[in-house]
């Protein structure tokens, strides 16, 4: 499994963040329109995830209630005429999350900039794990504080939680 140390907060927008990451020269890879369509499975998350068109599998495990967000997970690339009437009758849908994603890369770091349907304006950081935690946490560090991010604000659920308790 991969894995990665993850952050979320939400944010009133994300012109301050756009003006940051223009500032450090973060690489904008572009909008993703994401649907991610929950399972109801007994151990972690299960989503099947339509981005510009394209499907993907992904499993993860991740400790809720841990200092730090590190997810462990597995991404499955799905073809096939319709992989989300596939998975229905498979699996019980739990909830379906929608959002529009502009994505930025900056130093093994994926900063997502997220509009989610229902819920509001995020941000959201994952620092791939590909030379050790240590290297991870630094670059995940970094990160942080040149976007100026207030680590007391976050919120550690899935987007699949938060529309939940709504």
């Amino acid at each position: 499994m991969a894995r990665n140390l993850e952050l979320k907060i939400e944010l009133p927008s994300h012109r301050k963040i756009v003006d940051r990451l223009s500032k450090i020269k973060a690489k904008n890879m572009g909008i993703l329109k994401q649907k991610d369509t929950y399972y109801k499975i007994k151990n972690g998350l299960l989503k099947l995830r339509s981005v510009n068109g394209r499907f993907e599998l992904i499993k993860y495990l991740r400790d809720e209630k841990g200092k730090k967000r590190w997810s462990d997970y597995e991404v499955l690339n799905i073809e096939g005429k319709n992989p989300e009437k596939y998975f229905a009758e498979l699996f019980k849908i739990d909830i379906v999350v929608e959002k529009k994603r502009i994505l930025y890369l900056y130093k093994g770091t994926r900063v997502h900039l997220d509009t989610v349907k229902n819920l509001g304006t995020f941000l959201e950081l994952e620092t791939v794990v590909d030379k050790g935690l240590k290297d991870a946490e630094t670059r995940f560090n970094e990160i942080v504080e040149l976007l100026g991010l207030d680590l007391t604000k976050q919120i550690k659920a899935s987007y699949k939680n938060l529309l939940g308790k709504k």
